[in-house]
Formats: C-alpha cells, sequence, structure tokens
C-alpha cells in the first residue's frame, strides 16, 4: 500500500484520487531507498511505473526540507531524452504535488525560449528539462544549477543512445557535488553502468524485470508482407479490424508521412509525429490521439520512450527497428498499467535477419500470421527508397554530436528576442534514417 511507503500525507492523497492504493514493484522496491536519500541506479520494463517510482519520495523528501526559494535555481533536476517525455514527467510532478507548496517548470527545445526565462524569474523546485535546452539557458544565464539538492536521469539509456553523453557531463559540472541522484532506465546495458560510476555514488540497486523483456501482457505476432505492399495492409487491418487507436512505427519520418497520407487518403484519422514537426504540430497530433480524434499516430522511434496512453490496444511495427532493444521500447506503449495489449510486426524479407535478432533478445519466437487474401492479388510494383532526413549542418555536412541543428531557421535564434528555438542537440533532435540505438490525463502511479 502507498500508505506503508512514509510518503507525505499529501502525497498520499493526491495517489488517492487517481484511484491506485497499491505501489507497482519498481515504486514498492525504489521509492524507500529515496525517502533514505540514498542514490538509486533502477530499471524497470516500459510501462511499470518508473516515473512514479521517483516522482513521489521526491516531492516528499522537498516538502520536508526548509529551503530558501531562489529565482531561477532548482533544487530538484530531472533529465529526460525527448520533448514528449519532459512534458510527461512534468505532468506527473503537477498531478501528485497539487497539494504541497512546491513549484515545477518544464523546459525544451522546439518553443519560443522567452517564455522559459520569464519562468525562471520565479522560484522553482523542480525543474524537468531536455539537456539541449537547458544548456541554453545556461549559456543565456538564466538558470542557476548550483541549488540542485537531487539529480535524476530518466530514460538514461535512451540519452545515451541519442548521443547526450556529452550534455550530460557539461551539466554534472555545473551541480553541486554534494547530492542525491537517482538513475532510472529501461535496461543496465554496460554503457548505462559505467555512467553509473561517475555519477552515483555509493548506489542502491533495483531491477525488478529481465534485461530487455517484454511485457507479458503484450501479445505480439509477426506478419509476412513485401515492403511494397505494407501501407495497403496496414489501411485493410485497420478498417477491417476496426481498430480505433493505433500507435504504428516507421524507420525514417518520409516513410511516417507517406503512411499518415496513405491512410488519411483512406478516410483513416491519422497524423505523423517526429523530429521535423514543430513542436505545436507534436502536441496537436498527441492530444488528438489521446482524445480518440485521430485514430492511428505515425511515428517514429521519439516516440518510443516518450508516449504515455492510457490503455493503448494495438502497436503495429511498419517496420523492425534496427537495434533489437527498441522493439521492447515500442511495444511497450501497450500493455501498461497492468492492460493486456497487441503488438503487430510487418517483416519484409530483407527484415528477417533483424527479426531473428528480436527473437533472440526476447528469448521467445513471435507467432507469423498469415497476410490477407488480397495481397496475392497486388503486384511487386518498385518501392521508393526512403530519402534520407537533411544533414543537420548548414555546409550540407552533418554536424557532431553535441552541436546545435541549424536547418530550421528558427532554431537558430535562441538568443534573439520574440524568436522561436529549439535548442535541441543535433543527435538528440534528429532521427536518421538508420535508427541510433536506441496531456489530456493525470499520469497514474501504476505508470
Amino acid at each position: 500500500m502507498f500508505s506503508d511507503l512514509g510518503l507525505a500525507e499529501a502525497v498520499q492523497r493526491a495517489v488517492a484520487e487517481t484511484g491506485y492504493t497499491r505501489p507497482t514493484p519498481i515504486q514498492a522496491q525504489a521509492i524507500p531507498f529515496v525517502l533514505q536519500e540514498r542514490d538509486l541506479l533502477a530499471a524497470a520494463q516500459t510501462g511499470t511505473g518508473k516515473t512514479a517510482g521517483f516522482t513521489l519520495p521526491v516531492l516528499t523528501l522537498l516538502s520536508q526540507r526548509a529551503a530558501p526559494k531562489k529565482p531561477g535555481r532548482p533544487r530538484c533536476l530531472i533529465l529526460t531524452p525527448t520533448r514528449e517525455l519532459a512534458a510527461q514527467v512534468d505532468e506527473s510532478v503537477k498531478t501528485y504535488g497539487k497539494y504541497l507548496p512546491l513549484q515545477s517548470f518544464v523546459m525544451f527545445g522546439g518553443v519560443n525560449i522567452n517564455p522559459q526565462i520569464a519562468a525562471m524569474r520565479k522560484p522553482i523546485d523542480i525543474l524537468v528539462a531536455t539537456p539541449g535546452r537547458l544548456l541554453d539557458h545556461v549559456g543565456q544565464k538564466t538558470l542557476d544549477l548550483s541549488g540542485v539538492e537531487i539529480l535524476i536521469l530518466d530514460e538514461a539509456d535512451r540519452m545515451l543512445d541519442m548521443g547526450f553523453i556529452r550534455d550530460i557531463r557539461k551539466i554534472l559540472a555545473l551541480l553541486p557535488k554534494s547530492r542525491q541522484n537517482l538513475l532510472f532506465s529501461a535496461t543496465f546495458s554496460d554503457e548505462i553502468r559505467e555512467l553509473a560510476r561517475g555519477v552515483l555514488n555509493q548506489p542502491e540497486e533495483v531491477s525488478v524485470a529481465r534485461r530487455n523483456t517484454a511485457s507479458e501482457l503484450v501479445t505480439q505476432h509477426v506478419m509476412r508482407v513485401h515492403k511494397g505492399h505494407k501501407r495497403d495492409v496496414v489501411s485493410h487491418l485497420i478498417r477491417e479490424q476496426g481498430w480505433d487507436q493505433v500507435l504504428v512505427f516507421t524507420r525514417t519520418k518520409h516513410g511516417a508521412n507517406r503512411l499518415a497520407e496513405k491512410l488519411v487518403k483512406d478516410g483513416v484519422s491519422a497524423a505523423a509525429i517526429h523530429g521535423n514537426k514543430s513542436q505545436s504540430a507534436r502536441t496537436k497530433a498527441l492530444s488528438g490521439f489521446k482524445a480518440g480524434s485521430v485514430a492511428v499516430l505515425v511515428a517514429t522511434d521519439i516516440a518510443a520512450r516518450g508516449l504515455d496512453i492510457d490503455q493503448l490496444p494495438q502497436v503495429i511495427n511498419f517496420e523492425l527497428p534496427n537495434v533489437p532493444e527498441d522493439y521492447v521500447h515500442r511495444i511497450g506503449r501497450t500493455g501498461r498499467a497492468g492492460a493486456s495489449g497487441a503488438a503487430l510486426s510487418l517483416v519484409d524479407g530483407e527484415e528477417v535477419k533483424l527479426l531473428a535478432d528480436i527473437e533472440k533478445l526476447i528469448k521467445r519466437k513471435i507467432e507469423q500470421l498469415p497476410a490477407p487474401d488480397f495481397v496475392a492479388s497486388l503486384p511487386i510494383a518498385p518501392v521508393q527508397e526512403e530519402r534520407p532526413p537533411r544533414p543537420a549542418g548548414r555546409s550540407g555536412s552533418a554536424k557532431p554530436a553535441g552541436r546545435r541543428d541549424q536547418a530550421p531557421a528558427a532554431s537558430r535564434s535562441a538568443n534573439r528576442p520574440g524568436r522561436a528555438a529549439t535548442g535541441e542537440r543535433a543527435r538528440g533532435n534528429t532521427e536518421r534514417s538508420t535508427q541510433p540505438r536506441s496531456n489530456a490525463r493525470p499520469r497514474s502511479p501504476s505508470r
């Protein structure tokens, strides 16, 4: 029971209003260590409640400490790899901290930096941020990290996959030496353990699932389909099965756009979300998907960790990811908070090796379903190659990790009043045609 964990009464009250009384395994193990002010390395498969596992005890700790509040000087810093995840974590902080006199704020790129600068002129307790935009504020001296008491790296493995390690090191150098550190991850890779050694001080370690395992609540199937027929098959299945909420993963931004256009042409409400979309467009698409006005959300892996949809019933892998671990993160968008879900992967002949790698990782054979009968009559048309994204550099060559993406003019204006700014680092905000390793409702503590 949450009432047995030592959480502040105001936090318990907020949790109770969400309808939950029992913590998930990761929460039951992690919360006591956080409340003891220990450093923590925690791992659990996606959808098991990692966010509440650190949000609830951190709110309790901060509410119990008397501390002077200074403008732009947060007491707790939560770093996340994507904008969507940052917004999601901030929503949890606000939901569970609603009865506490604590102030939280979220900052990420893709939106005008000026409102964020204005917000930093006020006292703040908890700051949720993506690394790129955080360093923009540090550079403009609108943010002071010298008062951070608690540092949380959320989805740390994804941050490493996206090339944020140099930014993380810069941020670590700006923080007080004496602080509590929490590192939450979906996996305990060798890279994560190396990062942990440089961040954590004699940490406790908790893990509630084997490394890279998919939830048993997700029914998994594959279907052998020629890549030239995949758009027709996806459209047919969605309409034939009457699926009204489907998350589809593609490998490229161009592929996401083409599939969304095909679905809309066939009378299915759909929207694409990826790194080339403006933040307002991404927010609108997500809101529509959660509200039910958009039936199909077509996404690149930018959404593999940052989406949280209540009882999402169906995930489709339009293409298999190049990295097997990303398959687990993709299908983990369904089968969350104790609900069942289904995942279907369309596999072309060229992807058989990728499928074998996935089955080896999850230690199980995925059942194969027959393709729809109409596929046999479809001609094998030449497949248009997916166009790779334009290089980030102005001169046409991609910049190394840790440098600003200067492709859109708006992203170069973080220092100019009244202009939009992204502030994201090139590798953190740009999805490539070869994958890197990789709201409307209050976030419940079981998620």
